[in-house]
């Protein structure tokens, strides 16, 4: 059987237009590297619009590139600079900015309606050590079978579970259905992350503080160890008498 010829890939369509890519007719210049660009126009440049070909020839003339970064801008916003260093930094910032965006955690509590309170307080504890380690809290009630008619009672056992860790946490929404189960959501709270990375710097501390007698303790048995053998000595004892 002979073989289907695989289509050649398209090439990826670049990020953004750069010179005789661009298609308006005109285009907005902006940039802090305008003094530059003056100098070797021989012309004031400022930011204004210009005719994509003039500002073309002006990229040229600094040995640069016009990059389009506003496409949908009327008229395109453009900038002149290196296009391969712009990319470099485009990247950069951006990974930069992946790096600062938190990861929420959501970790989750299940109850039954007749949870009783050893369980409760178990699960409790549980949930102050996610709230304490900056996740958030998803306790819900799952109803099963009949039990459905016991809503009321589902409510109740949220709001104390609420009650009971609003030193930790803050409630983002009040207890809601979502199929056969009530659930209710809890935020940390800032000062009770603070709260909890406290101690750690504290016994770092004290771990220091008793790190230093020890380190002194050889130097005071050198010292007092000549004076014992002196007074232990007989020709001491001697002069004595």
């Amino acid at each position: 059987m002979a073989r289907r010829q695989r289509k050649p890939r398209r090439p990826p369509k670049p990020r953004f237009r750069i010179n005789n890519q661009i298609r308006s007719p005109k285009i907005r210049l902006v940039g802090d590297n305008l003094a530059d660009i003056s100098k070797a126009v021989g012309r004031e440049i400022v930011s204004d619009i210009y005719s994509t070909r003039e500002a073309i020839k002006m990229a040229d003339a600094i040995n640069l590139d016009l990059i389009e970064i506003s496409p949908k801008a009327d008229p395109p916003v453009c900038r002149i600079l290196d296009y391969k260093k712009f990319l470099f930094d485009k990247k950069k910032k951006e990974k930069e900015m992946k790096a600062k965006t938190v990861k929420t955690v959501i970790k989750e509590i299940r109850f039954g309606p007749n949870t009783d309170d050893h369980d409760f307080n178990f699960k409790a504890r549980h949930a102050e050590k996610f709230l304490k380690d900056g996740a958030k809290v998803k306790a819900y009630v799952h109803f099963r079978g009949r039990t459905i008619v016991f809503k009321e009672r589902g409510e109740v056992l949220l709001l104390r579970f609420v009650k009971h860790l609003e030193e930790f946490g803050t409630i983002e929404s009040m207890p809601r259905m979502e199929g056969r189960r009530m659930f209710v959501l809890i935020a940390p709270k800032k000062s009770a992350l603070k709260a909890s990375k406290k101690p750690k710097q504290d016994s770092s501390k004290q771990d220091k503080k008793k790190e230093k007698p020890q380190a002194e303790a050889p130097e005071e048995t050198q010292k007092e160890a000549p004076v014992k053998e002196v007074q232990e000595t007989p020709d001491a004892e001697a002069d004595k008498s």
